[in-house]
């Protein structure tokens, strides 16, 4: 068989032998769409039996299944592999299996005959992970090739393969010019991020090791990890609405005692008034539990609510940012499943303005990094009110 498969230069060391291959770098480098496509070249070429890990994984749906069997949809090679529920089998005999590593260490240890381990979302693999991990991947000539957005500099992925790697590991950093297939859409929200924010824009678009300084709203706040969503969470949905290259996001949270637990979001750049109901419908729980918009758009709180969604307005008063701010502050925590990325982005900068003559941290909160974090502030609508108390939901099992 015969195919030719587009794979941007940057990736090309991927062919070549090397114990460990660090591929590290911004948003919309096409790390992940790489590696996904030169692995599954490789297992047509030759039996290789393929482990891809991730610090989280509660099941298949947060593995890299999806990206690979789209891959293998979009390359038209249905044909040369089987794809199982939880499993993808080449007509080489090649084999790709999935597993999380934080939850199942004894396991990790007991998988065999590996050929190559991809990590995917390797900012987030501790120490711990890192130590169960390399000695088992012990097959000869074995290959452990890591994929990952830098978050911080102690970070024991960056610390392990970046400041202080194995001597002839491929390291590479990859970032959006890397990519000849960079969308248009998603260049209009880095363009508009390099306009606004630059410091932003040097970590999420430039893979620059994050700078968290105390200006930072919600640092030492909040945490990013994979959880179980309980069967009994009393849901609460928001929406900020966007405007020009602003993404409109709907947030879904719960809240478990003292602890605020972001589950789910769903949102783009330029989504047209007839796109939002389906926009909507990603989130499954969308039509069944109230949503708070914002009440700046009342004409489309009326269209969604017209396609069946139970949608009004929250209201906003002087101060209410504020006010909102001092809400979310005061649970004990915020966790934010790692699924949720822009959620993510938006807690890590959504920072307090600072003088740049004396580097004073000044009670003006910045109009940006605030799209989710309105959007849950919308959700709280009721419980927020101004300047008085809140209440909390009933606890629930994590």
């Amino acid at each position: 068989m015969q195919k030719q498969v587009d794979i941007p230069v940057i990736f090309e060391d991927l062919f070549r032998p090397a114990r460990y291959k660090i591929y590290y770098g911004g948003r919309g480098g096409g790390k992940s769409w790489g590696i996904s496509r030169t692995l599954i070249l490789k297992t047509l070429q030759s039996k290789y039996r393929i482990l891809c890990a991730r610090e989280f994984q509660t099941s298949i749906s947060d593995s890299v299944h999806h990206l690979l069997a789209t891959q293998i949809a979009a390359l038209g090679l249905e044909q040369y592999f089987t794809i199982g529920k939880a499993t993808i089998m080449s007509a080489t005999g090649s084999s790709f299996i999935f597993k999380g590593l934080r939850m199942n260490p004894q396991e990790i240890k007991s998988t065999e005959d590996v050929d190559i381990c991809w990590i995917e979302e390797a900012q987030s693999v501790s120490e711990e992970s890192w130590k169960v991990l390399t000695p088992t991947i012990r097959k000869a000539d074995s290959e452990i090739w890591i994929s990952f957005n830098p978050m911080n500099e102690s970070d024991p992925t960056y610390q392990r393969f970046v400041l202080n790697p194995q001597p002839g590991s491929v390291i590479k950093k990859v970032n959006w010019n890397d990519n000849p297939y960079f969308p248009e859409v998603l260049n209009a929200e880095r363009l508009h991020m390099l306009n606004t924010d630059v410091d932003a824009y040097n970590h999420i678009w430039g893979g620059e090791i994050l700078k968290i300084s105390d200006a930072v709203i919600f640092k030492g706040k909040f945490e990013v990890k994979a959880f179980d969503t309980p069967r009994d969470a009393r849901f609460y949905h928001g929406v900020d609405w966007g405007f020009a290259q602003d993404p409109t996001m709907l947030i879904r949270y719960f809240i478990s005692g003292r602890t605020l637990c972001i589950d789910q979001e769903a949102g783009g750049i330029g989504v047209d008034l007839d796109e939002l109901p389906a926009l909507f419908d990603s989130i499954d729980t969308s039509r069944k539990w109230p949503i708070k918009a914002d009440n700046s758009r009342p004409e489309t709180i009326s269209y969604m609510r017209k396609r069946g969604f139970n949608i009004t307005a929250a209201d906003k008063w002087h101060g209410c940012v504020e006010d909102r701010i001092a809400h979310l502050r005061s649970f004990d925590k915020i966790i934010i499943h790692e699924r949720c990325k822009r959620t993510q982005d938006e807690f890590r900068h959504y920072s307090y303005k600072v003088d740049r003559q004396t580097n004073d941290v000044l009670p003006v909160v910045i109009d940006a990094h605030n799209h989710c974090i309105d959007a849950i502030g919308y959700g709280l609508d009721g419980l927020i009110k101004k300047k008085s108390g809140w209440s909390y939901g009933p606890a629930v099992n994590l």
